[in-house]
């Protein structure tokens, strides 16, 4: 059995893929749940797997927050670095559909601390 962290590259791709035309045209019909989950909890262990470290918490409500990028590392309380964002902007994000800093400009990501913006190096991670 493969540990909860480990991440099958052809399935975040493919559950990238499941929801392409959704982050393409807004007016496409929104994907399932289960859909919407894989391809989100996917690319965040990607990013993860990538980037391993505890500096920066990325969360992704409802569907996941993980712990990434080297250096200082929390472990009470609210993290010093966090970089939150709804599904659809983390998947426009993650596969380059848009950039870091048009996302923090529109405000549909909020980042907090001085290594939040350490993620852009980052990405994409899945490219379409």
């Amino acid at each position: 059995m493969a540990r909860r962290g480990a991440v099958d590259p052809a399935a975040v791709r493919a559950a990238v893929v499941a929801v392409g035309e959704w982050l393409r045209a807004e007016t496409a019909q929104a994907p399932a749940r289960a859909e919407l989950a894989a391809a989100v909890r996917g690319t965040a262990r990607t990013l993860a797997a990538s980037a391993p470290g505890a500096s920066v918490e990325v969360r992704v409500p409802p569907f996941v927050a993980v712990q990434c990028i080297e250096g200082p590392r929390h472990t009470r309380g609210t993290p010093p670095n966090v970089v939150e964002t709804d599904p659809r902007t983390w998947l426009l994000l993650a596969t380059g559909l848009l950039t870091y800093q048009q996302a923090v400009d529109s405000g549909a990501l909020t980042v907090s601390g001085i290594r939040a913006s350490e993620l852009a190096h980052w990405l994409p991670l899945v490219p379409l």
